[in-house]
């Protein structure tokens, strides 16, 4: 590697000790964590490229699988596991900051707000829970299936069996759409139903089901109708 790229490889690193990451665009944060650049492209370029298959967005880049991101130049492997590791802890993060344990869930904005950084931005459907004790207060929060580019299970028995494992009086289910629409499907509609029927068997209670797009959601409790029906 010449001197120049060597030393504009630095220049992040070197920024970020000075200044503090917040100092960094976009661009030196990834070229931190990409390290090293090609044999004619310094870091500083391969993390720009990266951006532009993105239009800029990092949340872009968040959605991209290990194999997707091998496929821009001067990205392999072992860099790509790193930048899929860094947007998960960033993922984690924002659940943990939410304050998932330290206060009582009230409405679908405060449970929205809890579980959107884990579902937004994917391009594949998961189901989580989101258990809770009698004052609302979370008790801990699970993956329960993870499905494809358009659907995934709700599986009414793993999720009763986890309440009760979890001594949990209350649940809030919740999924999301990758084509960021969150209105409900009627298997949306026929398995919340279900799932409700199969709680209240068992003297638990589904608090909401909330289907999370782009930026917005669907609560099952807001539409207090559709819930009084079930």
């Amino acid at each position: 590697m010449k001197m120049r790229e060597y030393c504009l490889g630095e220049r992040p690193r070197e920024k970020l000790r000075e200044r503090g990451a917040a100092a960094l665009s976009n661009g030196e944060l990834i070229a931190v964590l990409l390290r090293t650049g090609m044999k004619d492209r310094n870091v500083l370029e391969v993390a720009q490229s990266l951006l532009n298959v993105t239009e800029g967005r990092l949340g872009g880049i968040s959605e991209m699988s290990v194999e997707t991101l091998c496929r821009v130049p001067g990205i392999g492997p072992d860099k790509a596991v790193t930048l899929c590791a860094a947007f998960e802890i960033a993922r984690r993060w924002s659940v943990e900051k939410s304050g998932i344990v330290r206060r009582p869930v009230r409405s679908a904005e405060d449970a929205y707000a809890i579980m959107s950084p884990r579902l937004r931005n994917l391009d594949h459907e998961e189901f989580w829970a989101l258990f809770l004790n009698r004052s609302n207060y979370v008790l801990g929060s699970e993956a329960l299936s993870t499905g494809g580019l358009s659907s995934t299970s709700v599986d009414a028995a793993r999720v009763v069996k986890r309440c009760l494992e979890k001594n949990a009086t209350g649940v809030i289910v919740f999924h999301n759409h990758p084509s960021g629409n969150p209105m409900p499907g009627k298997c949306d509609l026929e398995a919340t139903g279900s799932l409700k029927a199969a709680m209240e068997a068992m003297g638990l209670s589904l608090l909401d089901h909330i289907i999370v797009g782009d930026g917005s959601y669907y609560s099952f409790a807001t539409e207090t109708e559709y819930f009084a029906r079930k």
